[in-house]
């Protein structure tokens, strides 16, 4: 497997660099034909300038990857730049060019759009945001992707882009909407109860081998619907890691749950009489 990785400091992006001069640059090399996984990290002005111009130039340049099973869209930490600053665009036409894709990431949700989406052969699709938009998850709710294994989505806060609801969530984990389904996470969200009670009784989990439930705010309310269900017992694997169960509810799960991951409790903070819980990416 070739992997490369394109990205661009803030300094070169000072002195005029683009990542659309990268992508040409690596087209023209040799290695292109045998690149199988390709990551865009940071083009030095995400907070500013969107991916439209640099997912139009993977497009024009589709021909040159012909061997690319893998792409990522975003690959930076926060010090390059937070994951609510990341301008996104519409990747809808990235489905059609790269046929042969098994594995997209996108992280950043602002101005996110991926439109009808149609591939006979994705394997993986994952999104990391701090506020998934309901009209991303319309697209994938309504998605043709036959071969599709694992579907990872940060859900977030309405802070940051979430503008949803349980409904829109639970939109996307409709039994029978991907067949070859064995990874669902639906994380990192401010309405992780609602998630785990909605999800709890579906049929979706008779086919899958990992629930991912974790990064967000799941609380014992959440934890009691999840414990309540003999589907939810037969899970391989339930991940919960990053959580506000109380001690005594962690406990309970470990041992209820032997499958599921516990680790990473976080405290609930408490002030002026209200209760605050927080997902683990926001910013």
């Amino acid at each position: 497997m070739t992997e490369i990785k394109l990205e661009i400091g803030y300094e070169e992006y000072e002195n005029g660099q683009k990542m659309e001069t990268l992508i040409e640059e690596l087209a023209e090399k040799p290695e292109a034909e045998q690149l199988s996984s390709l990551i865009i990290g940071s083009w030095g002005g995400a907070y500013e300038d969107s991916s439209e111009s640099i997912a139009a130039e993977l497009v024009r340049l589709k021909d040159r990857f012909p061997a690319l099973r893998s792409l990522f869209i975003g690959d930076m930490d926060s010090e390059e730049c937070e994951v609510s600053w990341i301008m996104q665009s519409d990747l809808n036409p990235l489905f059609a060019a790269f046929p042969e894709l098994r594995s997209l990431t996108i992280k950043g949700s602002t101005d996110l759009a991926l439109g009808e989406v149609k591939h006979a052969k994705l394997e993986e699709l994952t999104i990391i945001c701090g506020g998934l938009g309901k009209s991303v998850l319309a697209s994938i709710a309504s998605a043709e992707l036959p071969a599709l294994k694992k579907l990872e989505l940060y859900i977030g806060i309405d802070n940051y882009g979430f503008d949803g609801d349980i409904e829109d969530v639970m939109s996307v984990a409709k039994p029978g909407l991907f067949p070859n389904l064995v990874y669902l996470g639906l994380k990192d969200s401010e309405i992780q109860d609602e998630i785990a009670a909605a999800i709890a009784q579906s049929d979706i989990l008779d086919n899958l081998e990992t629930l991912d439930l974790s990064e967000g705010t799941l609380s014992d309310e959440g934890a009691e619907a999840l414990l309540a269900s003999e589907k939810v017992r037969r899970l391989p694997k339930l991940d919960l890691h990053y959580h506000f169960m109380s001690e005594a509810m962690t406990r309970r799960v470990a041992t209820e749950l032997p499958n599921a991951d516990v680790s990473d409790r976080q405290e609930t903070e408490k002030y002026d009489g209200e209760e605050y819980r927080y997902p683990a990416l926001t910013e």
